[in-house]
């Protein structure tokens, strides 16, 4: 049965979408990167902070991670995988190197007494904020300190390295390797159908985000199997954005700054460290590797497929293995999240229920 909505949560859900506009257009006038996203969530968190009574409509979060799955599951074309095949060693090393990183910030915050382990550990995975947002929901965690954990990640991720990689290198010469569609409605529709039984085989078999995933995989396979398919137009692309954004923005909420500064700029501190590492690690990579050290900054950077993906077309990098790379980091995470979670308790002496129900101090 569906839940009513109240006339108060309608103006707030209104007022919810023009702050989040209001975000784009203050980060497009600013210069600043991923306006679409970035601008949303931290209008809408500033906002709600305030104490604004903004509300996300339903399934926002999920019509947002719908399209940017699509969208991403357009980069999987035959090259595309023949790129992950040839660097699959080097990719899975990746992914395991962060998810031992991201366990060794989150043993940091516990010791710190920063967040209780639930908070510490999925708010230092760098597996994309609406995917550890998610399972920090399945898990009891302060999801507010998630998201405002891989939020802050992401912002520093989007200043520092863009502009660093700018500076460093300008624009590369390789393509941007994505399949050349053109936006053609029936195919489109097409892609939609896919999509949504991706999402449904993902849900019947209990898989982890399968708004994203599931949507993913699905346009994934029509692309590698040479079915046609169609761009996305630039208006859902964006919109996508904007919705994941304001989903994220609205788990801030009156007081949250009040009761975890400390805890941020522990954070932002694991994330220059975590970027410093990751650097070091690409650089050495690339001293034994055909691979340009700014590829391999891109894939290794904690950054999440979305903004990765996005600085690598922009700067004219290698797309596919940023992409090949983030999309298994984030699969290993999300799928292992669980188990490695219920092990990073022992190292605390905890019992796995009393910390999924821990609150936050």
């Amino acid at each position: 049965m569906l839940r009513r909505i109240a006339p108060r949560d309608v103006l707030g859900m209104a007022a919810s979408f023009l702050v989040a506009l209001a975000g784009v257009l203050l980060w497009r006038l600013a210069k600043l990167p991923l306006p679409w996203l970035v601008g949303p969530l931290w209008a809408v968190a500033a906002a709600r902070i305030v104490g604004l009574p903004l509300v996300a409509p339903p399934a926002t979060r999920q019509s947002g991670q719908w399209v940017i799955g699509v969208s991403m599951g357009l980069y999987f074309t035959p090259p595309v995988v023949a790129e992950l095949l040839t660097h699959a060693g080097l990719i899975a090393g990746m992914a395991v190197v962060s998810l031992l990183m991201g366990i060794v910030s989150a043993v940091v915050l516990v010791r710190l007494r920063l967040a209780n382990p639930a908070t510490a550990f999925f708010s230092s995975m760098p597996g994309g904020a609406n995917e550890m947002a998610h399972l920090a929901e399945q898990w009891h965690a302060a999801v507010d300190l998630v998201a405002a954990a891989h939020a802050t990640r992401v912002m520093l991720v989007v200043f520092v390295i863009p502009l660093a990689l700018a500076l460093w290198i300008g624009h590369g010469n390789a393509m941007a390797v994505v399949a050349a569609h053109e936006i053609d409605w029936a195919r489109l529709a097409l892609m939609a159908l896919a999509s949504l039984c991706g999402a449904g085989l993902f849900f019947r078999w209990r898989w982890s985000n399968p708004w994203l995933l599931g949507t993913m995989s699905a346009t994934a396979a029509l692309g590698i199997a040479g079915v046609p398919l169609s761009a996305l137009p630039d208006w859902l692309s964006a919109g996508g954005q904007l919705f994941v954004g304001l989903a994220l923005g609205s788990y801030f909420g009156p007081g949250f700054m009040r009761k975890s500064p400390r805890f941020l700029l522990a954070i932002m501190a694991m994330s220059l460290l975590f970027m410093a590492v990751t650097a070091l690690i690409a650089y050495l990579i690339a001293l034994f590797t055909p691979l340009s050290v700014a590829n391999l900054i891109l894939s290794f950077a904690p950054g999440g497929i979305a903004e990765m993906s996005i600085t690598a077309s922009l700067l004219h990098l290698g797309v596919p293995l940023v992409v090949a790379s983030h999309v298994t980091r984030v699969v290993l995470l999300t799928v292992c999240a669980p188990y490695v979670y219920r092990r990073f308790l022992s190292l605390f002496g905890a019992a796995s229920k009393h910390a999924r129900n821990e609150k936050e101090a």
